[in-house]
């Protein structure tokens, strides 16, 4: 009766947790969709705000990459959004495990996760596959389409409201415009002497061709509850 009983269970516990995992991935992938839309009115309204301002080169771009992922080019900067096909758990560390929204229903707390990332729009255009991005910030959404962003610092204010969060076309245009923001006012650092001192004939020959030194930002993102 007991190896019955724990059948069932396991069972329970199988269904229960691919329900939420396939409900989570539906609710991201929905979310991802919304944040494209969100994208291309935006280059709409950079366009718009931007014309005869500013040189052809430096006007925004999006560009669909399929259903995982999206770009937006502005001048220099490219931002690359990035949805996983995977749902996650968090580490027991983390502060999602301290608000009463997971505690009462832990299954809350499995996520889809889609990523902002930070890169020079020039080392995607001239192929420095040695150049550095960086994740600026990362979006969670659970099964409810419950949210929070995850930037560079993290603490419990972060997740403090994921239980009330709902995502919708105006957090994703606020969270765009803050991470276009971000990625614009962090420039471009002449790197240390001593890291480019000494460089070999390949590396010249690259250099010379397509401007190849390793080259990435410095940026110092971060979301918090005043930012969103």
């Amino acid at each position: 009766m007991t190896k019955v009983t724990d059948t069932n269970h396991n069972y329970e516990l199988i269904v229960a947790k691919s329900n939420v995992k396939q409900q989570a991935h539906a609710n991201t992938l929905a979310s991802f969709n919304l944040l494209k839309e969100v994208l291309k009115e935006l280059v709409e309204e950079f366009r718009a705000a931007l014309d005869g301002k500013v040189s052809v080169e430096v006007m925004p771009v999006y560009i669909e990459k399929g259903p995982f992922e999206a770009e937006f080019k502005l001048a220099g900067d490219l931002l690359v959004f990035s949805m996983h096909s995977n749902v996650f758990v968090f580490n027991r560390e983390h502060p999602i495990w301290k608000i009463d929204y997971v505690k009462e229903q832990p299954l809350n707390s499995y996520c889809g996760i889609i990523h902002i990332y930070n890169f020079l729009s020039d080392s995607f255009k001239y192929n420095r596959l040695q150049d550095l991005g960086y994740l600026i910030a990362r979006v969670f959404i659970n099964q409810e389409n419950h949210f929070f962003v995850e930037g560079k610092r993290q603490s419990g204010e972060l997740v403090k409201d994921f239980g009330s969060d709902v995502v919708t076309k105006d957090i994703f245009r606020q969270i765009l415009k803050t991470a276009i923001k971000y990625a614009v006012d962090f420039d471009l650092l002449v790197p240390p002497y001593d890291q480019v001192k000494i460089a070999s004939v390949e590396q010249m020959k690259d250099e010379i061709s397509h401007s190849k030194i390793i080259t990435g930002k410095r940026v110092g993102f971060k979301f918090n509850s005043d930012d969103i």
